[in-house]
């Protein structure tokens, strides 16, 4: 019986002397699955505020509700938009949408209701858009000018002349020597573009007989107007261009090589021009927030915004308001009068 319980006794050690021993050693590693990961709570949309004196109920904000238009590429190229857009969307408490594109096509996008407002610059298609409906309450809330820009070699010799005698030289000059005198055309139914074809018209030319694939002289970029300067600059070509966005162009490109060559002539005038999208017409279209739009760019505060544009840092204002022009002699009818729901 000793015995056995002397056996017992050192059994029992052992497994002790075992327990502790394991219990120092390091744990031999398992494989364990990842934890699964919860996602965060998503956002709730937060309860609006009331409408106060100053916040009508139409601007409370909401993001599921956008307010879209379409602008003009001289203002995306200039950079007045990007501007302006913030300073809009904080005024009435809305999220924006903008899409830059040339005139024509701007004014396609408020006929299949992707917009709720265009701002463009062509009185011709702009007409036709508001004879068709789909235009209302347009209002004219800046300008610039045109100008006809070129190598500094100028081998047409087109210096200081009025555009339509300019476009005469080009074309002379294109069609004896197409190597060394080209013209790069926006090509694209925008603004510029109906006012290229405009010049060449008072220049006594047909645009679609006489000019389009008259030579290789004549080029068309069928893009925007950076890119048609572009073009313009590797070719050593002549372009129209609004000033604006030459200037801005020229400033952030030091090695363009164009030069302003031809400025002074009526014909060079360019009026911008917000219009609303007809709510009749395109029952999407929301007509407060596009007045907002309208009326907010006829403020003083916008006009005076307008006017200061681009002077620190190119000497000079890229775009006039429209509030400037009311005391100049000559100048086209225009209207300023605040934006209403027009039938």
């Amino acid at each position: 019986m000793r015995k056995r319980a002397k056996v017992l006794s050192l059994a029992i050690a052992i497994v002790v002397a075992l327990t502790v021993i394991a219990g120092c050693a390091s744990p031999t590693p398992t494989t364990t699955t990842q934890p699964t990961t919860t996602p965060p709570p998503q956002p709730t949309t937060p309860t609006p505020t009331q409408p106060t004196a100053t916040t009508p109920a139409y601007a409370i904000h909401d993001p599921a509700v956008r307010f879209k238009i379409a602008t003009t590429t001289s203002l995306y190229d200039t950079g007045l938009w990007y501007y302006l857009e913030p300073l809009f969307e904080e005024k009435y408490n809305v999220e924006m949408d903008i899409l830059y594109a040339g005139t024509g096509i701007a004014l396609e996008y408020g006929r299949r209701g992707d917009v709720d407002a265009v701002i463009v610059h062509d009185p011709a298609a702009e007409d036709k858009f508001i004879q068709e409906g789909y235009g209302i309450n347009r209002r004219h809330f800046a300008f610039n000018y045109f100008l006809i820009a070129g190598p500094p070699s100028d081998p047409a010799g087109i210096k200081d002349m009025l555009p339509e005698d300019a476009f005469k030289k080009i074309y002379e000059g294109g069609m004896k020597n197409p190597d060394a005198v080209k013209f790069v055309s926006r090509g694209d139914n925008s603004g510029t573009h109906s006012k290229e074809k405009l010049i060449w018209k008072t220049a006594g030319f047909t645009y679609d007989t006489g000019i389009l694939d008259s030579g290789p002289w004549y080029i068309e970029a069928g893009k925007g107007m950076g890119p048609t300067l572009i073009m313009a600059n590797e070719l050593q070509a002549y372009t129209l261009c609004d000033i604006s966005t030459f200037l801005a162009f020229k400033g952030k490109n030091p090695d363009m090589e164009l030069e302003s060559l031809v400025e002074k002539g009526d014909i060079f005038l360019n009026i911008y021009a917000a219009m609303a999208i007809n709510p009749e017409k395109v029952t999407t279209a929301k007509i407060e927030m596009a007045n907002n739009l309208i009326n907010w760019l006829l403020s003083a505060e916008v006009q005076k915004i307008i006017r200061a544009y681009g002077v620190a840092e190119y000497g000079r204002s890229l775009f006039h308001p429209i509030s400037d022009a009311t005391t100049m002699e000559g100048f086209p009818a225009i209207n300023t009068s605040p934006a209403q729901y027009q039938k």
